[in-house]
């Protein structure tokens, strides 16, 4: 039998020119520091822009929902979605973020490299949203939280060697991944909150009148002094739960996939057959 990788949500012209449009927004909301000019108005209400990059929040379930409809995914896709996204969002509060220790990022790893970026975009940001719901984390960083779970969700998926590449060698390429990864997603985040610290950590805060490589030197202080520690947690978990469990978990999801058959057509025998 030959070896195929099967993609739930795939990636047409208009999934990818959503994609697209989301990521460039995505962009935009955690660069702007970096992106407007110090004479920009946007800076002189910095105190008002994390309200309105709370309408993330509905941009992003609309593309969302549009890449669902457009790909055409069938009940069995529909439900393996649900099924791991509840999952997800299950595990999350296990360790309750505590000295980073989240092991629902494990499974968006795994969950990415078998079915494909396309549906590990989807099912990173409608976990992240599932979880807040589950745990109360509703406010204006869960846009920018779905965003970076639905990036990082589809990294996985982007990864090389989706068909041949198995055993040991492919868990340490996810766990590899899953380290790096896990430092992107919290440095990602620290963008999301890192403009509206204010004059009480001037030294490293954001600085609408500094120049990019002053702003970027303060960023990383930044990074450093308050989320480090927290990132480390995340990566090793990741790490971690990746090498024991993650052969055991991608048989499990590639067997599910099998079986579900996403992307084999419905058809009817005749009455002769």
């Amino acid at each position: 039998m030959t070896s195929t990788r099967v993609r739930a949500v795939r990636l047409g012209p208009r999934s990818l020119a959503a994609l697209v449009l989301v990521g460039a927004v995505g962009v935009a909301a955690f660069g702007w520091p970096f992106l407007a000019p110090p004479t920009a108005q946007l800076n002189a209400h910095a105190q008002d822009a994390p309200w309105l990059f709370a309408g993330l929040l509905l941009l992003l379930v609309a593309v969302v929902a549009a890449t669902i409809s457009e790909s055409d995914l069938g009940p069995k896709a529909v439900a393996m979605l649900g099924v791991l996204a509840a999952t997800g969002a299950a595990l999350r509060p296990i360790g309750a973020g505590t000295a980073g220790i989240e092991p629902m990022f494990f499974l968006m790893v795994l969950s990415g490299r078998v079915l494909g970026p396309g549906f590990g975009f989807t099912l990173g940001s409608v976990t992240m949203f599932a979880s807040a719901l589950l745990t109360g984390g509703v406010g204006p960083w869960l846009p920018f939280q779905m965003l970076a779970m639905g990036w990082f969700t589809m990294g996985a998926g982007l990864l090389p060697g989706p068909v041949r590449l198995r055993g040991r060698g492919e868990v340490l390429m996810l766990a590899g991944y899953g380290f790096l990864a896990a430092f992107a997603y919290g440095t990602i985040m620290n963008l999301a909150g890192w403009p509206f610290l204010g004059a009480a950590a001037s030294n490293i805060s954001f600085d609408p009148q500094a120049a990019v490589p002053a702003n970027l030197a303060r960023f990383v202080a930044y990074c450093l002094a308050t989320s480090l520690g927290w990132d480390l947690g995340r990566a090793v978990c990741t790490v971690l739960l990746t090498v024991f469990l993650g052969p055991a978990v991608l048989r499990a999801l590639r067997r599910a996939t099998r079986r579900a058959a996403f992307e084999t057509a419905v058809t009817f025998d005749g009455p002769g057959a």
